[in-house]
């Protein structure tokens, strides 16, 4: 009768050349027929591309092509379009554009800065950033602090 060590071994050497061969089965599902671009999907490995993302601000994915730099990029929000972080958006802006509350994907400066909407002189403010003139003070000791414009030759922050 020979032992089970030498029953296990045929079985053992199968799964070890199996894995040199790059077969395993304990590997993902491969699918069979790979969807084309603009196609549905749900995961990354249906597409021929690899890459299945959303392409509008529809939910619902699709296979889209690969950048050349073969990166598979999700789609982001152009100018114009509501936003909570900047992430969302093409140009990785997404800030306040007026006195209200929601945010708005905005483009760069010319410096690629992402520049916040600041209040204008004369609006109520709590430090130096929320002013456009990056100037906050308080104007008499009982008077609640206000954006002003920089004053002087060196244009400092100042009370008038």
């Amino acid at each position: 009768m020979a032992s089970p060590v030498w029953m296990l071994l045929p079985l053992l050497l199968l799964l070890l050349l199996g894995s040199l061969a790059g077969h395993r089965p304990w590997k993902k599902q491969v699918y069979q027929s790979h969807k084309g671009i603009g196609e549905a999907c749900r995961i990354n490995e249906e597409c021929q591309s690899n890459c299945c993302t959303t392409g509008s601000l529809d939910p619902s994915k699709q296979c889209n092509p690969k950048t050349i730099l073969l990166r598979c990029l999700p789609w982001r929000k152009p100018n114009g379009h509501r936003c909570f972080h900047n992430s969302e958006c093409q140009s990785r802006c997404c800030v306040r554009s007026n006195r209200s509350p929601q945010k708005f994907c905005t483009p760069l400066t010319i410096f690629l800065q992402c520049v916040p909407w600041r209040k204008p002189d004369g609006d109520f403010c709590g430090n130096h950033r929320e002013c456009n003139s990056q100037c906050c003070i308080q104007l008499r000791e009982d008077s609640p602090h206000r954006c002003i414009r920089r004053s002087g030759i060196l244009a400092q922050c100042l009370p008038l």
